[in-house]
């Protein structure tokens, strides 16, 4: 048996559970089938006929459940989101109901400051407080240079180097994640979200994979996301790496980037372009060194991508409006005792 409340269970969501349903932690998906957290140790739980209807729980949630069967989900208080890989625009939940997101990224190979930005605008976004961590801390040169490098790119976010092999720093990452609490963490292959992944469970759980010599890039090792109870009482989700990251909506991107936002907001004009109008103070920001402008540029490029998925969403969101009611028309026009 495991206490409830060291799977973040806390008393103020009774209120939510259904009359005659027990709670439950999904730790994973799989082709329908829930693998549920309880009280009383692990179950699989069929989800119900309402969750199916819905995009269906994600990793994080809380369902409630009557025997074998989940009945609903719980509402979220935090959710990392994202666009999802290839054609569609719909969202999907990454992970959900967490406290902190690790965004990992390697210590090695070249910098890439502007994926980091990126995370950490979806993160900030989620709800959860954003960490970074940098992995293989025992094959950089200069760790400190890195961290303050990083550091002055994540603006407001604790930077943590670690190295699996060592040990160094990994005690630091689990500090983030005391009982109760639920971390996720996210980011490309091959940066070694896994080897953390198991020296904070301190066993070999997950499988790891080393990076191609021919071209460094990184190997999926984890395939689903999966939610693990840490030996302190911590929960941690580990994802698959993720190629595409795309932003649901603007909610972390002046978050991420408040130094640009509050240099906007210092602008002569309201609507200013920050390209050649008087009283820029972006512009003068640039030229006189305060501001890198890659850094910039990527803000106004995740502005411009958070718009154009604003446009696709109110056009999905018509279009599945559209439908519904077309279907109802359909079902009432084949009904044989209808008024004619």
């Amino acid at each position: 048996m495991t206490e409830i409340s060291l799977l973040g269970w806390t008393p103020e969501r009774a209120a939510e559970l259904p009359p005659g349903c027990a709670p439950g932690r999904v730790a994973r998906v799989d082709r329908g089938r829930l693998t549920v957290l309880t009280a009383d140790g692990e179950l699989r739980a069929h989800p119900g006929a309402a969750l199916l209807a819905d995009t269906g729980p994600a990793v994080g949630d809380w369902v409630a459940l009557r025997g074998e069967l989940a009945v609903a989900v719980l509402p979220r208080r935090t959710a990392f989101t994202r666009v999802m890989a290839g054609r569609t625009s719909a969202p999907q939940v990454v992970a959900a109901n967490l406290d902190t997101v690790l965004v990992v990224d390697a210590a090695t190979g070249p910098r890439r400051t502007r994926r980091v930005e990126r995370y950490l605008a979806v993160a900030w976004g989620s709800g959860a407080v954003p960490v970074v961590v940098l992995t293989k801390a025992d094959l950089c040169d200069d760790v400190p240079a890195l961290a303050q490098e990083v550091a002055e790119a994540a603006l407001g976010v604790d930077v943590l180097p670690v190295s699996s092999v060592t040990g160094a720093g990994v005690a630091d990452v689990a500090a983030r994640i005391g009982p109760g609490r639920t971390a996720a963490m996210v980011g490309p292959s091959g940066v070694g979200k896994s080897s953390l992944a198991n020296a904070l469970l301190g066993v070999p759980v997950i499988a790891t994979r080393e990076v191609r010599e021919s071209d460094g890039r990184g190997r999926h090792t984890t395939t689903a996301r999966e939610l693990h109870l840490l030996p302190g009482g911590g929960l941690l989700v580990d994802t698959p790496g993720m190629r595409e990251l795309g932003l649901v909506d603007d909610e972390g991107i002046d978050t991420a980037y408040a130094d640009v936002t509050d240099l906007a907001a210092r602008c002569r004009f309201r609507d200013c372009g920050h390209r050649a109008e008087p009283g820029c103070a972006v512009a003068a920001a640039i030229a006189d060194g305060r501001l890198d402008p890659a850094r910039y540029t990527a803000w106004r490029k995740l502005q411009a991508e958070a718009r154009r998925q604003a446009l696709r969403s109110d056009a999905r969101a018509r279009a599945t409006e559209h439908a519904r009611v077309r279907a109802l028309h359909k079902a009432m026009r084949a009904q044989p005792n209808r008024v004619r």
